[in-house]
Order: C-alpha cells, then structure tokens, then sequence
C-alpha cells in the first residue's frame, strides 16, 4: 500500500555530490516526447503515431542572495570558456528529514543567470535566479 504523498517545501539540491545550498525554489524540470504522426497514401484511417525527439524542460532554481558565489562562477566559467556539465539531484525529504524521493539530473549546465531586483520600498529577501539546461532526468529514488 502506498504511503501519505509528501509535501514540496522540504527538499535539497546537490551538484555533484555537494550540497548546492538552500533555494526558495526548484521548477520547471519536466520531460516530453515529441508524437509523430506518420500516414501512408492509401491510409484512411487515424494515422500512426510514433515516438519523436525526448526533450528536457530547462530548470530554474531560486535563492536568496548570500556570499557564495559558486552557481554564479559556474555560469561565468561558461561565459569566459568551456561549459562545464555537471549532475544535480534533487532530494525530496519526508517529515522527519529523510530521502522520500530523488531525481538525477544530468549533463547539466547553467544558461541564463538573473541578478535580483531592488526596491527601497520592499522588506523582501533578494532572490537570485539561475536557469539549468540538461539533457536528462530518472527518478532514482
């Protein structure tokens, strides 16, 4: 019997290995195949449909602004050279803490970077935003 379905506001990222630090937000990592529809001349009926090209939805990940600057210079080297691949997993944790569900991310990489807004009217926390390209996901947790 499946157990309770787990709430989304407790979760970790990792790049390779090592814990990337805290985010506000993860979304947008999601997975699609393209349909192509095949019909032959003399077909009259609904034509084939077969499996196309996989895709991968970009991430985003969201954080609060804080001295690190290891996504940013990963971003950077990129700008400045050869983009650097790496593998992210994403760790949903269940009440007391513990791994519920895990997806591996790989061949990932950073392609766009956003510097937070300012606004002397506001108390919000400055959030930074960096968008991660892959060229896969499994769930292997």
């Amino acid at each position: 019997m499946a157990g309770y379905p787990q709430a989304k506001f407790r979760y970790t990222v990792e790049i390779d290995g090592l814990e990337a630090g805290g985010f506000s937000e993860v979304s947008g990592f999601d997975a699609s195949i393209d349909v192509i529809e095949y019909r032959e001349g003399d077909m009259v009926q609904t034509p084939l449909k077969l499996p196309g090209l996989k895709k991968y939805g970009n991430i985003t990940l969201k954080y609060g602004v804080t001295d690190s600057r290891v996504l940013y210079d990963w971003l950077y080297a990129g700008v400045e050279g050869d983009v650097e691949r790496k593998t992210l997993t994403i760790t949903l944790l269940d009440a007391t803490g513990s791994p519920s569900a895990s997806w591996q991310v790989i061949n990932a990489w950073p392609t766009k970077y956003t510097a937070p807004d300012f606004n002397a009217t506001s108390s919000e926390v400055a959030i930074e935003t960096i968008e991660i390209a892959h060229e896969g996901m499994t769930r292997v947790q």
